[in-house]
Protein backbone atom coordinates (compact mmCIF):
# COMPACT_ATOMS: atom_id res chain seq x y z
CA UNK A 1 0.00 0.00 0.00
CA UNK A 2 1.46 3.52 -0.65
CA UNK A 3 1.69 6.10 1.33
CA UNK A 4 -1.09 8.16 0.35
CA UNK A 5 -3.08 5.27 0.25
CA UNK A 6 -2.66 4.54 3.56
CA UNK A 7 -2.44 8.12 5.07
CA UNK A 8 -6.48 8.47 3.49
CA UNK A 9 -7.15 4.79 4.81
CA UNK A 10 -6.27 5.82 8.28
CA UNK A 11 -8.58 8.95 8.43
CA UNK A 12 -11.22 7.86 6.31
CA UNK A 13 -11.38 4.06 6.33
CA UNK A 14 -9.34 1.64 7.85
CA UNK A 15 -5.65 0.17 7.60
CA UNK A 16 -5.75 -3.55 8.36
CA UNK A 17 -3.01 -3.37 11.37
CA UNK A 18 -5.03 -5.76 13.88
CA UNK A 19 -5.95 -9.36 11.58
CA UNK A 20 -6.44 -12.83 12.42
CA UNK A 21 -4.59 -15.45 11.40
CA UNK A 22 -4.86 -16.58 7.95
CA UNK A 23 -7.79 -19.34 7.04
CA UNK A 24 -8.85 -21.33 4.28
CA UNK A 25 -12.46 -20.22 2.57
CA UNK A 26 -14.28 -22.72 0.58
CA UNK A 27 -12.44 -22.75 -2.41
CA UNK A 28 -8.97 -23.62 -0.94
CA UNK A 29 -7.81 -20.14 -0.63
CA UNK A 30 -6.17 -18.24 2.22
CA UNK A 31 -8.03 -14.89 3.63
CA UNK A 32 -7.76 -13.14 6.70
CA UNK A 33 -10.33 -10.96 8.53
CA UNK A 34 -9.58 -7.54 9.93
CA UNK A 35 -10.25 -6.88 13.95
CA UNK A 36 -10.78 -3.36 13.13
CA UNK A 37 -13.24 -3.01 10.41
CA UNK A 38 -14.44 -6.83 10.13
CA UNK A 39 -13.79 -7.22 6.04
CA UNK A 40 -12.26 -10.34 4.77
CA UNK A 41 -9.26 -9.50 2.67
CA UNK A 42 -7.53 -11.83 0.48
CA UNK A 43 -3.81 -13.37 1.64
CA UNK A 44 -1.23 -14.77 -0.11
CA UNK A 45 0.80 -17.78 1.73
CA UNK A 46 3.64 -17.29 -0.53
CA UNK A 47 4.19 -13.57 -0.09
CA UNK A 48 2.96 -13.76 3.75
CA UNK A 49 0.84 -10.63 3.26
CA UNK A 50 -2.52 -8.96 2.12
CA UNK A 51 -2.46 -8.67 -1.30
CA UNK A 52 -4.85 -7.00 -4.30
CA UNK A 53 -7.40 -9.20 -6.63
CA UNK A 54 -4.95 -8.88 -9.47
CA UNK A 55 -2.13 -10.34 -7.18
CA UNK A 56 -4.31 -12.83 -5.94
CA UNK A 57 -4.90 -14.20 -9.40
CA UNK A 58 -1.67 -14.63 -10.18
CA UNK A 59 -0.42 -16.43 -7.14
CA UNK A 60 -3.73 -19.03 -8.89
CA UNK A 61 -2.18 -18.93 -12.00
CA UNK A 62 1.17 -20.32 -11.09
CA UNK A 63 0.05 -22.75 -8.88
CA UNK A 64 1.29 -21.62 -6.06
CA UNK A 65 -1.76 -23.90 -3.58
CA UNK A 66 -0.89 -27.04 -4.09
CA UNK A 67 1.35 -28.48 -1.21
CA UNK A 68 -1.20 -26.24 0.81
CA UNK A 69 -4.11 -28.21 -1.08
CA UNK A 70 -2.36 -31.52 -0.15
CA UNK A 71 -1.99 -30.55 3.20
CA UNK A 72 -5.69 -29.68 3.61
CA UNK A 73 -6.76 -32.63 1.73
CA UNK A 74 -4.84 -35.06 4.08
CA UNK A 75 -6.64 -33.60 7.08
CA UNK A 76 -9.98 -33.80 5.20
CA UNK A 77 -9.24 -37.54 5.33
CA UNK A 78 -8.19 -37.78 8.78
CA UNK A 79 -11.15 -35.94 9.84
CA UNK A 80 -13.80 -38.11 7.71
CA UNK A 81 -11.85 -41.42 9.27
CA UNK A 82 -12.44 -40.01 12.99
CA UNK A 83 -15.91 -39.45 12.23
CA UNK A 84 -16.54 -42.76 10.20
CA UNK A 85 -15.58 -44.49 13.86
CA UNK A 86 -17.54 -42.49 15.89
CA UNK A 87 -20.32 -42.55 13.73
CA UNK A 88 -20.04 -46.46 13.94
CA UNK A 89 -19.63 -46.46 17.46
CA UNK A 90 -22.33 -45.05 17.91
CA UNK A 91 -24.59 -47.01 15.77
CA UNK A 92 -23.61 -50.03 17.70
CA UNK A 93 -24.46 -48.21 21.07
CA UNK A 94 -27.68 -47.00 19.59
CA UNK A 95 -28.62 -50.80 18.34
CA UNK A 96 -27.21 -52.10 21.78
CA UNK A 97 -30.55 -50.48 23.33
CA UNK A 98 -33.68 -52.50 23.66
CA UNK A 99 -36.34 -51.09 21.36
CA UNK A 100 -38.11 -49.89 24.19
CA UNK A 101 -35.50 -47.73 25.84
CA UNK A 102 -35.15 -46.08 22.11
CA UNK A 103 -38.40 -45.50 22.14
CA UNK A 104 -38.25 -43.47 25.68
CA UNK A 105 -35.11 -41.18 24.73
CA UNK A 106 -37.33 -40.36 20.91
CA UNK A 107 -40.02 -39.46 22.92
CA UNK A 108 -38.07 -37.45 25.56
CA UNK A 109 -36.12 -35.38 22.55
CA UNK A 110 -39.59 -35.19 20.73
CA UNK A 111 -41.01 -33.21 23.99
CA UNK A 112 -38.10 -30.55 24.07
CA UNK A 113 -38.05 -27.63 26.61
CA UNK A 114 -40.12 -24.07 26.70
CA UNK A 115 -39.92 -22.50 23.38
CA UNK A 116 -38.20 -19.65 23.90
CA UNK A 117 -36.86 -17.00 21.65
CA UNK A 118 -33.67 -14.70 21.77
CA UNK A 119 -33.54 -11.49 20.00
CA UNK A 120 -30.40 -9.02 20.06
CA UNK A 121 -30.80 -5.25 18.80
CA UNK A 122 -27.32 -3.51 17.73
CA UNK A 123 -26.54 0.32 18.60
CA UNK A 124 -25.67 2.76 16.16
CA UNK A 125 -25.08 2.32 13.31
CA UNK A 126 -23.32 -1.39 13.60
CA UNK A 127 -24.34 -4.32 11.18
CA UNK A 128 -26.29 -7.07 12.60
CA UNK A 129 -23.22 -9.71 11.84
CA UNK A 130 -20.82 -7.49 12.80
CA UNK A 131 -18.54 -10.21 15.47
CA UNK A 132 -16.38 -7.03 17.12
CA UNK A 133 -20.02 -6.59 18.79
CA UNK A 134 -20.46 -8.20 22.10
CA UNK A 135 -24.54 -7.95 20.92
CA UNK A 136 -23.38 -9.84 17.96
CA UNK A 137 -20.65 -12.07 19.92
CA UNK A 138 -23.68 -13.15 22.67
CA UNK A 139 -25.99 -14.20 20.14
CA UNK A 140 -23.49 -16.38 18.24
CA UNK A 141 -22.65 -18.03 21.41
CA UNK A 142 -26.09 -18.67 22.54
CA UNK A 143 -26.89 -20.08 18.99
CA UNK A 144 -23.87 -22.51 18.96
CA UNK A 145 -24.32 -23.65 22.98
CA UNK A 146 -28.24 -24.10 22.54
CA UNK A 147 -28.22 -25.20 19.12
CA UNK A 148 -32.11 -25.53 17.79
CA UNK A 149 -33.36 -25.41 21.45
CA UNK A 150 -33.19 -21.83 21.61
CA UNK A 151 -33.73 -19.60 18.31
CA UNK A 152 -31.86 -16.48 18.73
CA UNK A 153 -31.61 -13.77 16.42
CA UNK A 154 -29.98 -10.11 15.92
CA UNK A 155 -31.34 -7.19 14.15
CA UNK A 156 -30.03 -3.44 13.88
CA UNK A 157 -31.84 -0.86 15.88
CA UNK A 158 -33.58 0.97 13.44
CA UNK A 159 -35.42 -2.85 12.37
CA UNK A 160 -37.31 -3.00 14.81
CA UNK A 161 -40.95 -3.59 12.51
CA UNK A 162 -38.66 -6.35 10.95
CA UNK A 163 -37.52 -8.10 14.49
CA UNK A 164 -41.94 -7.56 15.58
CA UNK A 165 -42.90 -9.42 12.82
CA UNK A 166 -40.05 -12.54 13.44
CA UNK A 167 -41.74 -12.55 16.98
CA UNK A 168 -45.12 -12.60 16.66
CA UNK A 169 -44.92 -15.14 13.21
CA UNK A 170 -42.94 -17.46 15.98
CA UNK A 171 -45.08 -16.94 18.46
CA UNK A 172 -48.52 -17.54 16.13
CA UNK A 173 -47.04 -20.39 15.00
CA UNK A 174 -46.48 -22.11 18.68
CA UNK A 175 -50.49 -22.56 18.61
CA UNK A 176 -50.09 -25.59 16.17
CA UNK A 177 -46.37 -26.53 17.33
CA UNK A 178 -46.16 -26.86 20.51
CA UNK A 179 -47.74 -29.65 23.07
CA UNK A 180 -50.33 -28.82 26.28
CA UNK A 181 -47.70 -28.90 28.93
CA UNK A 182 -45.68 -26.57 26.86
CA UNK A 183 -48.39 -24.31 26.28
CA UNK A 184 -49.11 -24.42 30.33
CA UNK A 185 -45.19 -23.05 30.87
CA UNK A 186 -45.28 -20.60 28.11
CA UNK A 187 -43.10 -19.22 25.36
CA UNK A 188 -40.10 -17.52 26.25
CA UNK A 189 -38.74 -14.54 24.63
CA UNK A 190 -35.61 -12.11 26.20
CA UNK A 191 -34.91 -8.98 24.70
CA UNK A 192 -31.47 -7.07 25.35
CA UNK A 193 -29.66 -4.45 23.41
CA UNK A 194 -26.66 -1.79 23.39
CA UNK A 195 -27.14 2.01 23.08
CA UNK A 196 -30.22 3.28 20.64
CA UNK A 197 -30.81 -1.04 20.64
CA UNK A 198 -31.19 -1.13 24.02
CA UNK A 199 -34.11 1.04 23.57
CA UNK A 200 -35.28 -0.52 20.94
CA UNK A 201 -36.09 -3.01 23.32
CA UNK A 202 -38.72 -1.48 25.54
CA UNK A 203 -40.58 0.35 22.29
CA UNK A 204 -40.82 -3.16 20.69
CA UNK A 205 -41.96 -4.57 24.60
CA UNK A 206 -44.47 -2.32 24.18
CA UNK A 207 -45.27 -2.96 20.62
CA UNK A 208 -45.95 -6.74 21.70
CA UNK A 209 -47.75 -5.43 24.92
CA UNK A 210 -50.28 -4.28 22.05
CA UNK A 211 -50.41 -7.67 20.88
CA UNK A 212 -50.82 -9.61 24.06
CA UNK A 213 -47.20 -11.12 23.91
CA UNK A 214 -45.43 -11.60 26.69
CA UNK A 215 -42.25 -10.79 27.28
CA UNK A 216 -39.88 -13.06 30.03
CA UNK A 217 -36.62 -10.34 30.57
CA UNK A 218 -35.21 -7.04 28.69
CA UNK A 219 -31.87 -6.11 29.08
CA UNK A 220 -30.69 -2.76 28.53
CA UNK A 221 -27.29 -1.60 28.23
CA UNK A 222 -26.08 1.94 28.34
CA UNK A 223 -29.56 2.63 26.97
CA UNK A 224 -29.99 6.02 24.51
CA UNK A 225 -33.71 7.27 23.86
CA UNK A 226 -34.63 6.97 20.08
CA UNK A 227 -36.76 9.33 18.37
CA UNK A 228 -37.87 11.38 21.59
CA UNK A 229 -40.04 8.13 22.57
CA UNK A 230 -39.11 7.37 26.00
CA UNK A 231 -37.02 3.87 27.16
CA UNK A 232 -37.29 4.18 30.98
CA UNK A 233 -40.44 2.74 31.31
CA UNK A 234 -41.11 -0.78 31.32
CA UNK A 235 -44.27 -2.20 29.95
CA UNK A 236 -46.27 -4.33 32.23
CA UNK A 237 -45.94 -7.84 29.87
CA UNK A 238 -42.61 -7.71 30.75
CA UNK A 239 -42.33 -9.68 33.28
CA UNK A 240 -38.31 -8.85 34.59
CA UNK A 241 -35.84 -5.96 33.23
CA UNK A 242 -32.72 -4.90 33.93
CA UNK A 243 -30.37 -1.84 33.36
CA UNK A 244 -26.90 -1.82 33.08
CA UNK A 245 -25.04 2.09 32.51
CA UNK A 246 -22.22 4.30 32.37
CA UNK A 247 -22.91 7.98 32.90
CA UNK A 248 -19.63 10.02 31.15
CA UNK A 249 -19.03 11.07 27.70
CA UNK A 250 -20.98 12.74 25.01
CA UNK A 251 -23.34 9.85 24.93
CA UNK A 252 -24.21 7.41 28.10
CA UNK A 253 -26.90 5.78 28.84
CA UNK A 254 -30.36 5.96 31.03
CA UNK A 255 -29.27 5.32 34.45
CA UNK A 256 -32.94 4.30 35.89
CA UNK A 257 -35.61 2.16 34.68
CA UNK A 258 -38.93 1.49 36.51
CA UNK A 259 -42.10 -0.57 36.17
CA UNK A 260 -45.24 0.74 34.39
CA UNK A 261 -47.21 -1.71 36.58
CA UNK A 262 -44.66 -3.08 39.38
CA UNK A 263 -46.78 -6.06 40.17
CA UNK A 264 -46.22 -7.34 37.20
CA UNK A 265 -42.91 -6.70 35.93
CA UNK A 266 -39.96 -6.88 38.96
CA UNK A 267 -36.99 -4.49 38.19
CA UNK A 268 -34.30 -6.28 38.81
CA UNK A 269 -31.35 -3.29 39.06
CA UNK A 270 -29.94 -0.70 37.72
CA UNK A 271 -26.27 -1.12 37.28
CA UNK A 272 -23.67 1.71 37.23
CA UNK A 273 -20.31 0.72 35.63
CA UNK A 274 -17.42 3.43 35.98
CA UNK A 275 -14.26 3.13 33.21
CA UNK A 276 -11.09 5.31 33.99
CA UNK A 277 -9.33 3.06 30.84
CA UNK A 278 -10.95 1.16 28.51
CA UNK A 279 -10.90 -2.85 28.66
CA UNK A 280 -8.69 -4.65 26.31
CA UNK A 281 -11.39 -6.25 24.95
CA UNK A 282 -12.23 -2.53 22.86
CA UNK A 283 -9.32 -2.91 21.34
CA UNK A 284 -10.87 -4.11 18.07
CA UNK A 285 -13.22 -1.64 18.21
CA UNK A 286 -12.72 1.41 15.65
CA UNK A 287 -10.78 4.07 17.00
CA UNK A 288 -12.99 6.90 16.28
CA UNK A 289 -15.87 5.26 18.78
CA UNK A 290 -12.72 4.67 21.49
CA UNK A 291 -11.78 8.10 21.26
CA UNK A 292 -15.15 10.04 21.10
CA UNK A 293 -17.40 7.66 22.62
CA UNK A 294 -14.96 6.50 25.56
CA UNK A 295 -17.55 5.38 28.32
CA UNK A 296 -20.56 3.92 25.66
CA UNK A 297 -18.17 1.69 23.70
CA UNK A 298 -16.11 0.76 26.79
CA UNK A 299 -19.42 -0.64 28.68
CA UNK A 300 -19.99 -2.60 25.04
CA UNK A 301 -17.31 -4.51 25.41
CA UNK A 302 -16.63 -4.77 28.97
CA UNK A 303 -16.60 -8.57 29.58
CA UNK A 304 -17.79 -7.68 33.39
CA UNK A 305 -20.84 -6.50 31.63
CA UNK A 306 -21.34 -9.14 28.99
CA UNK A 307 -20.88 -12.01 31.37
CA UNK A 308 -23.66 -10.95 33.90
CA UNK A 309 -25.97 -10.37 30.43
CA UNK A 310 -25.06 -13.86 29.71
CA UNK A 311 -26.03 -15.28 32.88
CA UNK A 312 -29.19 -13.41 32.84
CA UNK A 313 -30.00 -15.24 29.36
CA UNK A 314 -28.92 -18.67 30.71
CA UNK A 315 -30.89 -18.75 33.50
CA UNK A 316 -33.69 -18.79 31.73
CA UNK A 317 -32.88 -21.16 29.27
CA UNK A 318 -33.16 -25.07 29.11
CA UNK A 319 -30.27 -26.74 30.64
CA UNK A 320 -27.19 -27.56 28.13
CA UNK A 321 -27.54 -30.79 28.28
CA UNK A 322 -29.92 -32.63 26.01
CA UNK A 323 -32.65 -34.54 27.49
CA UNK A 324 -31.59 -37.95 25.59
CA UNK A 325 -28.20 -37.82 27.22
CA UNK A 326 -30.38 -37.42 30.63
CA UNK A 327 -32.04 -40.04 29.52
CA UNK A 328 -29.35 -42.48 28.67
CA UNK A 329 -27.45 -41.41 31.78
CA UNK A 330 -30.35 -42.77 33.69
CA UNK A 331 -30.36 -46.12 31.78
CA UNK A 332 -26.58 -46.65 31.86
CA UNK A 333 -27.22 -46.08 35.78
CA UNK A 334 -29.81 -48.55 36.36
CA UNK A 335 -27.46 -51.30 34.37
CA UNK A 336 -24.84 -50.52 36.59
CA UNK A 337 -27.07 -50.37 39.48
CA UNK A 338 -28.63 -53.97 38.56
CA UNK A 339 -25.68 -55.59 38.13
Amino acid sequence: MSWLRWILAYLFDCVHPHTTWPRHNRTGYAYVCCLDCGRELPYSLQRMRIVTRGELSQDRNRGGFGAHSAARASLILVSLWGLLLFNSDRAIAQTSEPPAAQTQIATSTASGATPTLVVGFVGGFVHSNDLRHSEVQLAQHLQVTYGDRVRVQVFKNRERAKAHKAIVEWFNGLATDTSADEEELGPHIILFGHSWGASAVVYLARQLERDGIPVTLTIQIDSVRKGGEDDSVIPGNVAEAVNFYQGKGIIHGRSKIIAADPVRTAVLGNFSFEYDREPAECHAYPWYDRVFFKGHTSIECDPRVWSQVQRLIEARLPPTIQPAQAEVAALFTQKISSH
